[in-house]
């Protein structure tokens, strides 16, 4: 019987409700202090104890009664409790927002070489770093600030007020005190613990409260357990669970009423509130903890080019300060190496391929709200998914409509549409699907065959109604409808197969088993049932409601979304598990995941999880799909646990209870239409319904992995290789291999033929698994390629020194730039080698704007030691002569390049 006080609204209602949905509070969360473990328990201790207290006497410990509190008292209590409102935190400042944009391992050391080319006088040194830092910094700040701003228009902040029950000087406001009639209307936030609050359609729950009257009162609670289907509140408890959300005489700030009135004394209000206690652990100050895995592989990856700097420069200062003898001109030098080996277009780069990825979100209805999370969206390769309103449409439609063997049946389907189009007063959530099938209205030509005679309403101890119609003044039906265990004890026959049968022991023990397994799908199952009565009869009782021949059922899911199936499949396709965590029970979610075509390995409950060490729970989560049952602590521990076992987890939530997952996750993804504080915490919000939108997120965000993947490749192995050259040439040249001028200017060069590359193509088969951040694999790429490249500069040297004769001091400048030309064509010439594992300009092609750069920067590098800046640059115009040998070297460095990249791909794979 339990199962069916969830499912039904009031039947008997004779009048029509007068309450309009009034506008819901939307809560604003912003970023905060964190919760703790401690914090709930003792809240749920309370909370349980003041659900089982006698009212009396709860009311005697609040110091309160059913009039209200006084003013004196109100102001007291508002003074020890505060407002009624989550504690917010202050909006970052600008400058604020302006130092994280800057502040980066890479950042930071830029800034460092920057200060120091400006103090040994190399101004121009100083102004190219410092105009890459600038630019990276402006643009990630302008960018996020653009997406928060789109991310706050999304909030709908109503000012809300509700009915409250107050005194003055003891005495009600009014006399004839009726506790559900006359009450005062004042701001939500306002509110007290001691207050008296009603309640009724429409209305969200200001606060935890204890119900002191109720009628036909139910809530939906979706946004804060799962439950897909509103439940019914009363005023003595009749729950068994012990679980805190599970009381039925309490009600939480956070949820609305569906349907009926109630009053009841508030309990507490703002952070003290269940909800203040989940929104404090999503609003805390970030930690070293809450480090996503964009953050830590951007780091590994810093601190490895870091590390390699610390050891080759020092090494440049003191060959070429033992070797040359001019120390001032090896620090130099050294500190030219420094910025030659640093990518500091990394942080400019890396920005502007996010901010890109962004824009084209924004074109499918996505907000971005940190830059980071489109790398995190390529990388995932796990997604935890609430289910009420993320995988499920959150409301209710008729799933199934079958006689009592289980067969399809069009009769059943007909026979409830009846009852529900001609019952009167509020529909509930279950009629109101039976009716959506309009189609029924003209097939049995209801205006024309069917009239009302009577209703004998619903009532919550028969808890079934009936309705009595006249089918083409032949004869009068009775139809019924109701919950199933008490239907069976007014059916005493059962039509199927064209045949009306006695309901006899067996028959029924065949029709249970019928019931059970629907219910074991986790479908919400009404029994359907009928009799014919006589003409001359016209009015109708609960005593009629027997003899009824029982003919089926009708069954009720909150049915997926259309884009759910195709989505999950789309996810598997690219690498990435989905494992599905609510509130809801386990039946339900299950039969959620056989209609979406997600393989269930195995399920635990929320109770279970509860009782798990981190060990025991961190194969649970492995090995596990369905996770239900889960307060929104056991869905942050799970998260938590997933991602210390290396995976980037992705929660997408709704609701109030996953916030603290959201915030815990890598990648944090809403919806719109979900709750503020869901919204608040995400790092992704869909504007669009359809969740294909995750598939093109994913894609999006690995082509955003990629192509900052071939900077830094192409990068760190292009400069290793140059600083490789120039520790071997210090040793065995009388002069500087390339000043330090020329150095930063190759340098420069390259980085802006860089530029284009957010906007290369990405190959199909890039984006098809998860994309982690590697740094021992680049470390691996640059020691494979790097010295490559060093082997064609050697026999540039050797070119130089012995074909042209460039091997004195008076020389050096012909030997500058003939090593000048050819380190800068082969360094952007390999980005068209190293950009895919396919063979080059053959079966992939770089996008144009790549194309375009990489011809004007070559074009800029031959003009400049042949044109009238050569003088500048302290160069000279080289030979024609040489152009062959160029041509010779760069040919015969990409054919070497491209056979090392396939050797490279068989040993050790491309990512």
């Amino acid at each position: 019987m339990n199962c069916f006080k969830q499912y039904f609204d009031r039947y008997l209602t004779t009048r029509h409700s007068r309450h309009l949905f009034r506008s819901r509070t939307t809560f604003a969360i912003l970023p905060g202090s964190k919760g703790t473990n401690a914090q709930s328990d003792a809240l749920n201790s309370k909370l349980a104890n003041q659900a089982r207290a006698e009212l009396p006497e709860l009311l005697k410990q609040l110091d309160t009664s059913e009039q209200g509190l006084n003013a004196a008292q109100v102001l007291k209590r508002r003074e020890q409790y505060g407002l009624n409102q989550i504690e917010e935190e202050k909006t970052i400042h600008w400058w604020r927002h302006l130092w994280l944009s800057y502040k980066n391992p890479f950042s930071l050391l830029l800034t460092l070489l920057a200060v120091v080319s400006f103090l040994t006088k190399d101004r121009q040194g100083a102004v190219v770093i410092s105009v890459m830092v600038v630019m990276a910094t402006l643009i990630r700040f302008f960018q996020e600030h653009r997406s928060s701003q789109a991310a706050h228009a999304l909030k709908e902040l109503v000012s809300n007020t509700i009915s409250v029950r107050r005194c003055i000087d003891g005495v009600a406001q009014s006399e004839g005190y009726h506790p559900l009639n006359d009450t005062i209307e004042i701001p939500i936030k306002e509110l007290v613990p001691g207050d008296i609050v009603h309640l009724s359609a429409g209305d969200m729950i200001p606060a935890d409260c204890r119900l002191i009257t109720a009628t036909d009162l139910f809530l939906s609670q979706s946004a804060m357990t799962g439950e897909s289907l509103p439940v019914e509140k009363f005023v003595i408890s009749q729950a068994t669970s012990e679980a805190v959300l599970q009381m039925d005489n309490l009600v939480f700030m956070g949820t609305n009423v569906v349907s009926g009135t109630a009053s009841a004394v508030v309990l507490a209000t703002g952070n003290s509130t269940y909800f203040g206690t989940v929104a404090t652990r999503v609003t805390r100050v970030a930690t070293a903890d809450d480090t996503n895995a964009f953050q830590l592989g951007i780091n590994k990856v810093s601190w490895l080019l870091i590390r390699f700097a610390l050891f080759m420069v020092p090494l440049v200062l003191l060959i070429n300060g033992f070797t040359k003898g001019d120390w001032s001109e090896a620090l130099l030098f050294a500190l030219s190496v420094a910025v030659g080996l640093t990518p500091e277009m990394l942080p400019m780069i890396v920005t502007t391929t996010l901010a890109r990825g962004a824009v084209v979100l924004s074109r499918q209805h996505v907000i971005v709200k940190h830059l980071d999370a489109i790398q995190s969206f390529g990388a995932m390769d796990v997604l935890c998914t609430d289910k009420t309103g993320t995988l499920t449409q959150d409301k209710i439609a008729l799933a199934r409509h079958i006689d009592v063997t289980g067969k399809p049946s069009d009769e059943v389907l007909g026979l409830a549409y009846l009852n529900s189009y001609f019952q009167t007063g509020l529909k509930n959530l279950l009629d109101r699907a039976v009716l959506e099938h309009v189609e029924l209205e003209a097939q049995l030509n209801i205006a024309r065959n069917y009239r009302k005679i009577d209703e004998i309403p619903f009532d919550f101890v028969r808890r079934r109604m009936s309705v009595v119609v006249a089918e083409r003044e032949q004869h009068h039906e009775l139809i019924c409808k109701g919950a199933a265990e008490e239907m069976f004890e007014v059916c005493t026959h059962a039509q199927y197969d064209g045949q009306v049968y006695p309901l006899d022991e067996d028959r029924l023990i065949r029709f249970k088993k019928v019931l059970r397994e629907l219910n074991q799908s986790g479908l919400r199952v009404i029994a359907v049932a009928m009799k014919e009565m006589p003409l001359e009869q016209t009015t109708y009782s609960a005593t009629d409601e027997s003899d009824l021949t029982l003919i089926g059922y009708i069954a009720f899911l909150d049915p997926p979304k259309e884009s759910t199936a195709p989505a999950l499949e789309a996810l598997a396709e690219h690498g990435i598990s989905v494992k599905v965590l609510t509130g809801d029970n386990e039946l339900v979610t299950v039969e959620i995941a056989r209609q979406v075509g997600l393989a269930v390995a195995g399920v635990v409950l929320g109770t279970q999880i509860d009782e798990m060490d981190e060990q025991t729970l961190s194969a649970a989560v492995q090995n596990n799909t369905i996770f239900a049952r889960l307060s929104p602590l056991n869905k942050e521990r799970i998260v938590r646990s997933l991602r210390e076992q290396g995976h980037v987890v992705g929660f997408m939530g709704d609701g109030i209870n996953d916030a603290p997952a959201l915030r815990a996750a890598d990648i944090g993804i809403s919806v719109d239409g979900a709750v503020y504080i869901a919204k608040e915490a995400a790092d992704i919000i869909l504007l669009e319904r359809s969740l294909m939108v995750l598939k093109d997120g994913v894609i999006e965000g690995r082509k955003t992995f990629n192509n900052m993947l071939k900077y830094i490749r192409m990068t760190v192995s292009s400069n290793f290789g140059n600083v490789f050259s120039v520790v071997i040439a210090s040793v065995f040249l009388p002069f500087l291999p390339m000043l330090p001028l020329q150095l930063l200017t190759q340098n420069l060069l390259y980085d802006i033929s860089q530029i284009a590359i957010p906007f290369d193509n990405v190959d199909d088969e890039m984006v098809r698994q998860p994309l982690p951040w590697n740094a021992g694999g680049i470390g691996r790429f640059m020691l494979f390629f790097g010295p490559l490249s060093s082997i064609f500069d050697m026999i540039t040297f050797a070119v130089m020194w012995y074909v042209f004769m460039a091997n004195t001091v008076d020389n050096q400048a012909l030997f500058h730039s003939g090593w000048f030309v050819v380190g800068l064509l082969t360094q952007t010439i390999i980005v068209h080698i190293i950009r895919t594992p396919k063979m080059a300009f053959i079966e992939s092609h770089a996008a144009i704007p790549l194309l375009a750069t990489t011809l004007v920067i070559m074009a800029v590098g031959i003009f400049i030691p042949m044109g009238p800046l050569a003088s500048y640059f302290k160069m000279q115009a080289l030979p024609w002569s040489y152009f062959i040998w160029l041509l010779a070297i760069v040919v015969s460095y990409a054919v070497l390049a491209s056979l090392m990249k396939r050797y490279y791909i068989r040993r050790f794979g491309w990512q």
